[in-house]
């Protein structure tokens, strides 16, 4: 298979979309308060902040594992 413009800039779209896509899921995933859990870390003062989704990182972790997992599956 080689790879030419054509092929080089489909590629490209489809990353680009991708970045796009999963953009709009965090943003909506926000929205419905999933960087705010308990165990999300934010300190810092008036000029800076720091945040540290430790429990979001977990959860989304949690998910995607068990989606990976899921698709392994039914491939068999």
């Amino acid at each position: 298979m080689e790879f030419g413009p054509q092929q080089i800039g489909k590629f490209l779209i489809a990353i680009g979309l991708t970045i796009v896509l999963l953009g709009a899921i965090f943003l909506l995933l926000g929205q419905l308060g999933l960087f705010k859990l308990h165990g999300d870390l934010q300190f810092g003062s008036k000029n800076w902040r720091v945040f540290i989704p430790i429990t979001s990182c977990i959860i989304i972790s949690i998910v995607l594992t068990l989606i990976l997992w899921l698709i392994s599956y039914l491939r068999r």
